[in-house]
């Protein structure tokens, strides 16, 4: 459809009366003064004129006349502000979704991304045609909606003006399927989302022809960050804490840097460290003395254009002696396997007849117990009927994935591994699936109520795993994974956006957090509540939580590599087939007033060279 003029201020035609006045001026004689002359041969027609017993005249063509009127004319027509519109008809919905993820505190924008997009997200506000309505949605960690639908453009900048960037990863998921909704309720809706494109795929949109408009943010992708922090034992010296930190260079140049270590408030190695480009250099520290609980800091100092993945926090507890048990018919591999694990203390049985709360973990091998554990368990090839709705055998499974991004995963491969049988199962809600074949999930992990649980559903001895390398690595991760004193650790260590739990040993009035910033909030607790759940971990850093007489530290960290590359994406991927390139112009209201007021005043001073020209 052709662009149309509209007029943002129609009532300004209303001065259109005033173009009779003009006219009248010039219809009206004017009233002449008299002066002595020594002659009035010159002035016969002037005399001719003053002698007319008419008030009025008749119009003549006159210049004067037609500038003055085209003058007003102008004038009218930029008070009524013309426009032109390249909609396709009214009432639009405009869904705006601003990034406000880590990345978007990149510095390659000034004074960053984020502040960049606000300023375009304006924009947009300012081009909201008047029948239009705007929902203004915050996306990081979760989705906030900011502002609901509505045409009030004080009310739009308002709510882009209280956004606040955070330190957690970019989640889009959560926002475009509320902009999903919106767009089925309103046909005429469109999505404008403003971000540098640090997400992962969206294929689950792939199919839903969502009206996307991405408004890309950010020039450049110079940045270095830490991604992950690990602390454990030395395994040449369990006395010993060992380090391990990995720095990530995104950018397509060798950076330099220094990693300083620090326990606590205190320094104690500052080493220098040179990254190829776009690689990631592991570090390790060894730190000798520090045998009490405290907190380890890796901090990266570097030239780099975002600043909130340059440092990373880990709570170190003391390490706790494993009491493990060991319930199996006679599996020499597993239990070879447990004993080299260091500082595991490892007592072995043929059956279990009660729940063994005097054991930290539990691995039940191809046995079923006459009462099923109550501390963290590791089971193979046996399920309690409470964990699947049902099980059938399958034969010669197939391995065709794994998550190696899961800790119990960790430096474990299943290439060349086969499997005589398994037991067919689902994944139930409280796990997830590591290890995959096409009929059912072969291993999986999660939390049933406070019980950590690991659960391989075929026979070990029926398989060609214990003869792999990856074998004893994997059961050293699972029973680390399992530790409660390794799991605590664990729970002290927040991504940024997710929620920290704490457990408490009995109920207390109040938690209190401090925040990385010195503030301190108080949340009133139920009566009987066993659990404080502490969601508003925006900002990344140490955090204390003072519940009773018990205080805690835990950290908030970043560590993501998808955030931590700023390369801005010049195209979103919704799926194998479906891509979203970057705006390059948005049809807008393009007001003419500006101009018609120029052409107005230009006539103007035209009109008044010409009379004074003439009178001269």
């Amino acid at each position: 459809m052709r662009p149309l003029m509209r007029f943002l201020s129609p009532f300004a035609f209303a001065f259109a009366a005033t173009i009779p006045v003009v006219i009248l001026f010039y219809l009206l004689k004017r009233k002449r003064v008299v002066q002595l002359v020594s002659s009035t041969l010159l002035w016969q027609k002037f005399l001719a004129e003053t002698q007319a017993s008419a008030p009025f005249q008749r119009l003549r063509h006159n210049w004067l006349l037609i500038l003055q009127i085209l003058m007003l004319l102008l004038a009218i027509l930029a008070l009524a502000r013309p426009y032109f519109s390249g909609r396709k008809g009214e009432g639009y919905l405009e869904i705006v979704i601003l990034d406000a993820s880590a990345s978007m505190q990149s510095t390659d924008e000034t004074p960053n991304r984020f502040e960049k997009a606000r300023g375009e997200a304006l924009k947009l506000v300012d081009a909201l045609h008047d029948t239009d309505q705007m929902v203004i949605l915050q996306a990081a960690a979760s989705t906030e909606v900011k502002q609901s639908p509505t045409r009030d453009k004080t009310a739009l900048r308002r709510a882009l003006q209280a956004a606040r960037v955070s330190d957690t990863p970019t989640r889009l998921i959560e926002a475009l399927k509320l902009a999903d909704t919106l767009v089925r309720q309103n046909s005429r809706a469109e999505v404008h989302l403003f971000s540098d494109g640090a997400v992962p795929t969206l294929a689950e949109f792939e199919n839903k022809a969502l009206p996307v408009v991405y408004h890309r943010v950010g020039q450049r992708g110079r940045n270095v960050g830490i991604v992950s922090l690990d602390v454990r034992p030395n395994p040449e010296n369990p006395a010993e804490r060992a380090i391990f930190a990995g720095v990530a260079n995104f950018s397509t140049n060798r950076e330099q840097a220094q990693l300083e270590l620090r326990f606590n408030d205190r320094v104690l190695e500052l080493k220098p460290v040179t990254i190829d480009p776009t690689n990631t250099a592991p570090q390790v520290f060894i730190a000798k003395q520090e045998l009490e609980r405290g907190v380890f800091t890796v901090r990266l100092i570097v030239d780099d254009d975002l600043a909130v993945d340059n440092q990373a926090s880990i709570v170190s507890v003391l390490p706790q002696p494993v009491q493990l048990l060991l319930v199996s018919p006679g599996n020499g591999f597993l239990r070879k396997a447990l004993r080299s694990i260091p500082n595991v203390q490892l007592t072995e049985a043929a059956t279990l007849t009660d729940r063994g709360e005097k054991y930290d973990v539990i691995v039940l091998d191809n046995v079923k117990p006459l009462a099923w554990p109550a501390p963290n368990l590791l089971a193979i090839h046996t399920a309690d009927t409470n964990w699947f709705e049902s099980w059938v055998p399958v034969e010669n499974p197939a391995i065709v994935d794994w998550k190696t991004g899961h800790p119990i995963l960790r430096f474990v491969t299943f290439d060349n591994v086969q499997i005589a049988d398994t037991l067919g199962v689902k994944t139930p809600p409280w796990a997830v699936s590591l290890v995959d074949s096409p009929q059912t999930p072969l291993l999986i992990a999660g939390e049933r109520g406070r019980q950590r649980i690991v659960w391989i559903g075929f026979d070990l001895l029926h398989s060609t795993w214990p003869l792999r390398i990856s074998f004893p690595i994997f059961v050293e991760n699972a029973i680390d994974w399992l530790n409660p004193a390794s799991s605590s650790s664990q729970q002290l260590t927040v991504r940024a956006g997710d929620p920290f739990r704490l457990g408490l040993a009995q109920p207390v009035p109040a938690v209190e957090i401090t925040s990385p910033d010195g503030t301190a909030k108080t949340w009133p607790m139920n009566a009987g509540q066993s659990e404080f759940l502490f969601g508003e971990t925006w900002k990344q850093g140490i955090y204390r939580a003072k519940a009773g007489t018990n205080q805690v530290e835990f950290c908030v960290n970043l560590m993501d590599s998808a955030e931590s590359n700023t390369t801005p994406k010049p195209e979103l991927s919704f799926g194998e087939h479906v891509r979203v390139a970057q705006a390059t112009m948005r049809p807008a209201n393009l007001e003419l007033w500006r101009w018609i007021a120029a052409g107005a005043l230009l006539i103007l001073l035209f009109e008044w060279w010409y009379y004074h020209r003439r009178t001269a």
